[in-house]
């Protein structure tokens, strides 16, 4: 399960005529002459990614802007996503830290043992993902659940439920709250890794 598949900064046509400091046509000639490397969007338009904008400069003998270097910069260096794992469990909790960390290179990885820790580190942290066991000691999952979703201070994050708990109604209740996955124990690692690579990749 590869994580290395994060979306970068691509540019397109008029955009790397303003980097370069020339008209519009002038970048769809070197991209239409096979200069300039460059893929075309369903809509028909050019983009262009930064290593090959930084490839074609150099091939000139031209400067790299600073506008180029910053986007290099973000490729190399993604933004760090991060996650919070919410299970009283704390072997169960441990399983899950590894195997995400051994398969996804680049996520910062929060654990809470408990409804009140899990919301603290929640409102300090703001997680971008939520593995939310529901029957917590303290404040319970559900009440977890629902305060994410509707407090504009979390910054909606994606919740994936899971829960041992056997209530038919339960996968309901927590998707009329907001949370966007639901996972019944015992845990399938594999399962739980291709909902994380979906969010990890948006």
């Amino acid at each position: 399960m590869a994580s290395k598949s994060k979306k970068s900064k691509v540019f397109s046509a008029l955009e790397v005529a303003n980097i370069c400091g020339v008209v519009n046509q002038t970048a769809i000639n070197w991209i239409k002459a096979g200069h300039l490397k460059a893929y075309t969007t369903p809509g028909g338009q050019f983009r262009v990614t930064p290593e090959d904008l930084a490839e074609f400069l150099k091939s000139r003998g031209s400067e790299i802007p600073e506008v180029l270097v910053e986007a290099l910069n973000e490729v190399k260096s993604p933004k760090t996503k991060s996650m919070i794992i919410v299970d009283d469990d704390k072997g169960l909790n441990s399983v899950i830290k590894m195997y995400l960390e051994k398969n996804f290179e680049g996520i910062k990885i929060f654990q809470a043992y408990d409804g009140f820790e899990a919301g603290t580190l929640m409102a300090k942290e703001k997680p971008g993902l939520v593995i939310l066991d529901l029957d917590l000691p303290g404040v319970d999952g559900f009440s977890l659940c629902k305060k994410l979703k509707s407090d504009s201070m979390f910054e909606n994050p994606y919740i994936v439920v899971v829960t041992a708990l056997k209530d038919p109604d339960i996968s309901d209740r927590v998707t009329d709250l907001g949370c966007n996955y639901f996972l019944t124990k015992p845990l399938s690692m594999e399962k739980i890794g291709a909902i994380v690579n979906q969010w990890y990749t948006m």
